[in-house]
């Protein structure tokens, strides 16, 4: 049985993370230059060389907290120093912690839009998190004609004007939340994945590529870690309990 607590907390004293446990951080990326400073020593030389191709300064600095305080997470929970832990990535890039960093323990999962930045942490299990500030696409309906699924076209023409846009946002997350968890990232076709979006539908994986015997693998939830914003996490089984907290 899912467990679900949304309120955002400050951090724990203690750093436990039991098997049944799924753990959502939320953070602002705009940190005092001070602060930057700091996180930036704890980057790999990879990683100091890729926040070195960013054009705008704006958008270096929040590659360097985003993966800094993903170390410092990380780094918490495994009692490891957050300099010393080791990346690897998947076929599509999903990142991954090395099996000597602790790639065998924890499982973790990033998202950033805007302002701010979602972690996912869980135990041996596969996760995936999205977040999207809500904001006004002009072409938004003909993205959901070519990304929607048949059903989710056939619900979201019935939606008010109103609804639309909120609803929009409740299927790409969680569509991104799915594939961000499966490694496939946007290469899969997203047509094929068919999630609710209505919000008087209750969050729901319905199928995959027309199947819906292998969604019974994967748990969706939603919660919303600003105002302005919407978030989804696809967890891989039922049995676990989500916890949201607040990095201050």
């Amino acid at each position: 049985m899912i467990t679900v607590d949304c309120l955002w907390r400050s951090p724990p004293t203690n750093w436990s993370l039991l098997s049944e446990d799924v753990h959502v951080w939320c953070t602002f990326l705009n940190q005092s230059t001070s602060r930057v400073q700091t996180l930036a020593q704890l980057l790999s030389q990879d990683e100091r060389t890729r926040s070195e191709r960013f054009y705008l300064e704006r958008d270096r600095k929040r590659f360097i907290v985003g993966r800094g305080l993903l170390r410092t997470i990380l780094g918490s929970y495994l009692g490891t120093s957050a300099s010393q832990l080791q990346f690897c990535y998947g076929q599509h890039g999903k990142p991954t912690l090395e099996e000597t960093s602790g790639g065998s323990i924890l499982s973790f999962n990033l998202s950033h839009s805007h302002e701010l930045v979602l972690y996912a942490i869980t135990r041996k299990r596969e996760i995936g998190v999205d977040i999207e500030y809500i904001r006004p696409i002009s072409d938004f309906e003909q993205i959901a004609d070519r990304c929607f699924s048949e059903r989710e076209k056939n619900v979201f023409q019935k939606l008010s004007t109103d609804q639309k846009l909120g609803a929009f946002f409740n299927c790409w997350t969680r569509k991104e939340a799915y594939l961000k968890a499966t490694g496939y990232g946007l290469l899969f076709p997203m047509d094929q994945l068919d999630v609710s979006l209505s919000p008087s539908e209750p969050v729901q994986l319905y199928s995959i590529k027309g199947d819906r015997s292998t969604v019974t693998r994967w748990s969706l939830q939603e919660f919303t870690p600003a105002y302005g914003y919407v978030g989804a996490l696809a967890v891989e089984g039922h049995d676990w309990q989500l916890k949201c907290w607040q990095w201050e």
